[in-house]
């Protein structure tokens, strides 16, 4: 493996850095919104089924007391 001389290595990565589509504004805005609601939709999901299992594991280990 031959090493490269940081001065090539920048113009590499100036070359990768030209290829790349970058996204408008408007497309990060939509992104980062459906991110948002996803995790608050995930929350709403996970914490639902947490209740559900802690109630459902109370009312079994109280069957016996």
């Amino acid at each position: 493996m031959s090493k490269t001389s940081p001065i090539e290595f920048v113009r590499q990565v100036r070359q990768e850095v030209a290829k790349v589509t970058w996204p408008t504004r408007k497309e990060t805005g939509i992104t980062t919104l459906m991110v948002f609601v996803m995790v608050f939709l995930a929350a709403i999901f996970f914490t639902s089924v947490d209740w559900v299992i802690a109630h459902g594991v109370k009312f079994f280990l109280g069957l016996g007391a």
